[in-house]
């Protein structure tokens, strides 16, 4: 007996112009994820560029989307290069939403987005098909018709150059969002661990300006709930509130500033 297509929450949170919440999973742990979604977040960020397991890790990647079901969230994958090959991987693991790193210009982006689609722009698309996790190992109803329209593929804004170019990465067809990347600007613009330096500032206002020009989703870091109220205000729609390390360390220094020694 066939079963519903797949349907994507975030995608849905998007198309109506709302904001999504979520928050960096850095312990890359299942019961976290589940946890985090039952806690009624948005989404949860898995980042694969920095740390965690590998793209390639099948098993690992699919612990993580069980979870995320389970407890009603969305993953949100980050992939440390455009390489076509490991998108495919994740989207037939059952990732729903990506975003890729290292872009620097609008033919890139292009065959990343392609490479999710089984029709892109049009004409055929560089997907491949199978009966992987994604198409419930082959018992979805009408896999190939409906997919499409479940996948998010975005990219980091992270460099001078993808900067540069933005306005023709944003005209990309079918690109998802683009995230602004201040901590990996800062690098590149020669300011390493500055993420509110003037410089980097002014490219992320850039990013910003264009995509809410172009239409397109924009997400980003929040620094602290203040930022992230008043990003939101600003036409952000993808915000970040912090990492399951970062709550950690502020809730347990927290305890050991309060404890009175007796």
């Amino acid at each position: 007996m066939a079963t519903s297509p797949r349907t994507n929450d975030l995608q849905r949170i998007l198309a109506d112009d709302a904001v999504a919440l979520g928050i960096l999973e850095n312990a890359y742990d299942p019961s976290l994820v589940e946890f985090y979604g039952e806690l009624g977040l948005d989404f949860v960020w898995i980042d694969l560029e920095h740390a965690g397991p590998s793209p390639w890790n099948g098993h690992r990647m699919e612990d993580l989307l069980r979870a995320a079901d389970v407890g009603g969230t969305e993953l949100l994958v980050r992939l440390p290069e455009p390489d076509p090959g490991t998108i495919r991987k994740a989207l037939d693991a059952g990732v729903r939403n990506l975003f890729v790193s290292r872009i620097e210009s609008a033919d890139e982006v292009r065959r990343a987005v392609e490479a999710s689609r089984f029709e892109y722009d049009g004409e055929p698309g560089k997907r491949g098909f199978a009966s992987p996790r994604a198409s419930r190992w082959g018992t979805t109803d009408d896999y190939a018709g409906t997919e499409d329209e479940e996948v998010v593929l975005g990219v980091t804004i992270e460099n001078p150059t993808a900067v540069a170019n933005i306005a023709e990465i944003l005209a990309v067809p079918e690109l998802g969002f683009v995230f602004a990347g201040p901590l990996d600007l800062a690098v590149s613009l020669g300011h390493p661990g500055e993420p509110t330096h003037d410089e980097v500032e002014e490219h992320v206002e850039e990013i910003r300006e264009a995509a809410l020009k172009a239409d397109v989703p924009l997400g980003g870091l929040g620094f602290g709930m203040d930022d992230v109220n008043e990003k939101a205000n600003a036409g952000y729609q993808i915000l970040n509130l912090g990492s399951t390390t970062g709550a950690l360390q502020s809730v347990v220094r927290s305890w050991l500033d309060d404890y009175e020694e007796a």
